[in-house]
């Protein structure tokens, strides 16, 4: 999963193991089941939420900085928008397997959060 392949990348830094990472991030994937945001931008947010959360103005600021690069790079935040499909139905999941968007398109998705997040931390 996006979100948890995100998370658990950075969690050690912050004392979190990548089992319990793994764990924590297993509802965000799928853009949280719901074809929405996108699991890699979940997981990217959790960890930034780790360094930045005690101050509300700097995880909103470094959230906001996040979310609007990923955008830009990737055209969306949404999970759907991404794909081109919405995975939240049999059909979608359907599509996305039939044209390798897990296999291809979700591992760039992380690629890209997790180098953000490196900007970020």
């Amino acid at each position: 999963m996006c979100s948890q392949a995100v998370f658990a990348a950075f969690s050690p830094e912050f004392g979190i193991s990548k089992e319990d990472a793994l764990k924590i991030g297993a509802c965000f994937g799928s853009g949280m089941r719901k074809a929405e945001v996108c699991g890699a931008c979940t997981g990217a947010l959790m960890a930034l939420g780790l360094k930045y959360g005690e101050s509300k103005a700097e995880s909103n600021e470094v959230c906001n900085s996040f979310l609007d690069e990923f955008a830009d790079v990737n055209g969306s935040i949404i999970c759907r928008d991404l794909l081109g499909c919405d995975i939240s139905t049999e059909e979608g999941v359907d599509f996305a397997r039939e044209n390798n968007l897990f296999g291809e398109l979700c591992p760039k998705m992380v690629e890209s959060a997790a180098e953000i997040v490196e900007k970020l931390l």
